[in-house]
């Protein structure tokens, strides 16, 4: 691991100390899974941004699942 130096809004750091402190966890702790989750959350964000062109480029027809309807049908 590498040290860093950042810069954080105090109001925002004793939130974190806050919370670090109930979990019982080290603020570079929390910090590098916020970090994590961030980045874990863009790429899905790209990742469906990129299906939803797709779908735009590629509309589903409706041939495509037509043979499956039927077996959606859950009866009452």
């Amino acid at each position: 691991m590498k040290p860093i130096q950042m810069t954080i809004d105090d109001d925002l750091l004793k939130r974190v100390d806050q919370v670090t402190q109930a979990m019982g966890m080290a603020r570079s702790e929390f910090i590098r899974k916020a970090l994590e989750d961030a980045l874990r959350s863009l790429k899905i964000s790209e990742l469906e941004e990129e299906q939803r062109k797709g779908y735009l480029a590629h509309p589903v027809t409706e041939e495509e699942f037509g043979d499956w309807v039927s077996e959606q049908a859950w009866g009452e």
